[in-house]
C-alpha cells in the first residue's frame, strides 16, 4: 500500500486503481475525469466547508429530478456544457445547425397531419405557421422523414410542466414529410420564458448574477432512415432575450422572421439539411 503523503501521490494511487477498466472509453474519461476534479480543487484550494456545500448542492439537484424535469440538463445547459457537445458533434457543410435539447422534451407527442395545428389550449398570441423543406446536403428531398416538435406557450409554459391552463398535448407533435420533402407545422408564435430558477439551477443562476430567460423558439427533433439525426430549434427574430439566451443556445441561421403571406396568415419558411448516417 503507498503511503499518501502528497497530493500527487493520492492522485496516481487513484489513478492506478482505475488502471484496469476492460473498457477502453470508460478508462480514457475516468482517467481525464479523475485528473481534472483533483486540478480543481488544488487550483482553488477547495475547503472542506465549500466541498461538503457542494455535495449538498448536487444532492438537492437531483432530488429535484422527475419525469418531466431534468435539473441535471438545465445544470448542463446553463454552464454551456450542452451546447459544446452539439458544436463538437457538428456534421459536414452545408446541415442545418443543432442546438440544446433542453429540460422539457416528453416523448410519445401525438402523430399531427401535414397543416394541423399543435395549439389546443386557448392562446391570445399570433397563429403562425411553419413550413418549408427536409432535404440531404445536395438538395434532394427526404419522405417521411420525422419532426417531433414542442414548445411554449405565448406565456412561456410548456404542457409537460402541467400548468393548470395546460392540456398534456398542447404545442406538442410529430409531422411527417411529404414525397416531396415538405412539411407543415400550424401553432402559435412561441414566447420568451424563464428556465427553472426555483431549484439549485436557479439558486447558482441568482448568486452569480446570471439571467434566466430563453428567446422564444420552436424545439424539432428530426429523424430520418439513412442519415443523422438532428435536434435544433427555430427562434422567433423578434422574440426578446435573443442576445442572451441563457443556455446559450441562438445561432443566427436558425433565427426565422414570421411575415404575412399571400392570405394574411404568418408564416416563416425554413429549410432543414440533413447528414447522412
Amino acid at each position: 500500500m503507498t503511503d499518501i503523503t502528497a497530493p500527487d501521490i493520492l492522485l496516481n494511487e487513484v489513478l492506478a486503481r482505475y488502471s484496469d477498466s476492460p473498457n477502453p472509453r470508460m478508462k480514457q474519461v475516468m482517467e481525464s475525469f479523475i485528473r481534472h476534479i483533483h486540478a480543481f480543487a488544488r487550483d482553488i484550494e477547495l475547503q472542506r466547508e465549500e466541498w461538503l456545500e457542494g455535495i449538498k448542492w448536487l444532492t438537492a439537484t437531483g432530488k429535484i429530478c422527475s419525469e418531466t424535469r431534468q435539473e441535471f440538463i438545465l445544470l448542463s445547459d446553463t454552464i454551456g456544457l450542452s451546447m459544446l457537445v452539439e458544436i463538437m458533434a457538428e456534421s459536414g457543410e452545408g446541415v442545418t445547425e443543432a442546438t440544446v435539447l433542453g429540460p422539457f422534451f416528453a416523448p410519445d407527442s401525438p402523430e399531427r397531419a401535414k397543416g394541423e395545428s399543435m395549439l389546443l389550449d386557448p392562446d391570445d398570441g399570433d397563429l403562425v405557421v411553419v413550413r418549408g423543406r427536409v432535404t440531404d446536403v445536395d438538395g434532394n428531398p427526404i419522405a417521411n422523414a420525422v419532426l417531433d416538435c414542442w414548445q411554449s406557450n405565448t406565456a412561456g409554459w410548456y404542457a409537460v410542466q402541467q400548468h393548470p391552463s395546460s392540456s398534456t398535448n398542447n404545442l406538442r407533435g410529430i409531422y411527417r414529410t411529404d414525397e416531396n420533402g415538405e412539411y407543415e407545422i400550424r401553432s402559435v408564435r412561441p414566447g420568451p420564458y424563464p428556465i427553472p430558477s426555483d431549484g439549485p439551477v436557479g439558486d447558482l443562476l441568482k448568486a452569480n448574477n446570471r439571467g434566466w430567460m430563453r428567446p422564444g423558439h420552436l424545439h424539432v427533433w428530426l429523424h430520418a432512415d439513412g442519415f443523422k439525426e438532428l435536434i435544433t430549434h427555430l427562434f422567433d427574430s423578434t422574440s426578446s432575450h435573443i442576445e442572451d439566451d441563457a443556455v446559450f443556445g441562438v445561432r443566427e441561421s436558425l433565427i426565422v422572421e414570421f411575415t404575412p403571406d399571400a392570405t394574411g396568415e404568418l408564416e416563416a419558411i425554413y429549410n432543414f439539411a440533413l447528414d447522412k448516417a
